[in-house]
């Protein structure tokens, strides 16, 4: 591939605020274009890229990368954030079973869709440090398999019985509390983590940063022919991230974090809870995981 010429990137990206600019063709570009597939949920294609090296350019959950990293999956990262969020609000329980707090949960058994969802290692890692959760005293169910096949859950995790449903098991009382995700899908649930909203936003401000869901990831044998194509990718989610004007743009608040020195904190963060939930085998320093172009771009 002959750097200058114009290229063509099989494409996984959610639409979100901050790629709908880019995916609508409103920000283009001299040197890439993209062959879109269109998503409805994109941690359904995680397996994918990371199985079959399905996609040029991609979205990737954070934990998801660590691991295909961990095993020589061919993608590099950029250090660029599509999607990120507070996360204590993610995790509930049933209010008509009665009254749960983080600091009950040793001896009770939570749902996670895998044991290896970026928001479900999040949540472990805040309820142990910030609320004294013993992970090793909770029954963790899980529902799916990996996306990383090489990957095997630790012996402690179990897996639900076929044919049953985080929520439903839920409000069953078949599970004490579970990670739900973005918003609580019944109006019974409430939030385990009091206030979750403020809890949050202090963690953040304490932490360097909202805790990062996806980045993005070029495959390497493209990173490494075409460096301009991986600067000219990073301008183009820039440009499509400021075209939508979220108020939280450039802030210390601000989900969408680009360049390395501004995710730092919150990679040390999740690179840490990786290994401590056994999700990981050991530490990978932050700058090890970008290469030369990508550890040198910045907004």
């Amino acid at each position: 591939m002959t750097e200058g010429t114009k290229l063509k990137l099989h494409t996984m990206l959610g639409n979100y605020p901050n790629t709908k600019a880019l995916k609508s063709g409103e920000i283009k570009s001299d040197l890439v274009d993209f062959d879109f597939v269109e998503v409805k949920v994109a941690n359904n294609q995680f397996k994918k890229i990371v199985r079959d090296a399905a996609y040029d350019f991609a979205e990737l959950a954070i934990v998801t990368y660590l691991q295909a990293r961990t095993y020589g999956k061919p993608y590099v990262l950029l250090p660029a954030v599509v999607v990120g969020r507070g996360q204590h609000h993610t995790i509930a329980y049933n209010a008509d079973r009665g009254v749960l707090k983080p600091s009950e949960l040793a001896g009770k058994r939570v749902g996670v869709r895998a044991y290896t969802v970026t928001t479900g290692t999040w949540v472990r890692g805040i309820l142990a440090q910030e609320y004294g959760v013993d992970l090793d005293k909770v029954e963790w169910i899980t529902f799916e398999d990996p996306h990383v096949a090489e990957y095997r859950d630790p012996d402690t995790i179990k897996r639900a019985p076929p044919g049953k449903e985080l929520v439903q098991m839920l409000l069953d009382g078949e599970l004490d509390a579970a990670v739900v995700g973005d918003k609580l899908p019944d109006p019974r649930l409430r939030h385990l983590v009091p206030d979750a909203e403020d809890a949050a936003r202090k963690w953040a401000q304490s932490h360097g940063g909202v805790p990062i869901n996806h980045m993005v990831v070029l495959r390497e044998d493209i990173a490494k022919s075409r460096p301009d194509v991986t600067k000219e990718l990073f301008r183009l989610l820039l440009a499509s991230k400021r075209a939508a004007k979220s108020p939280t743009d450039g802030t210390p608040l601000d989900p969408l974090r680009f360049g390395v020195e501004a995710c730092r904190p919150t990679l040390e963060i999740i690179i840490d809870y990786c290994v401590r939930q056994n999700l990981i085998p050991k530490k990978i320093p932050v700058d090890a995981l970008f290469d030369d172009v990508t550890r040198a771009l910045v907004p």
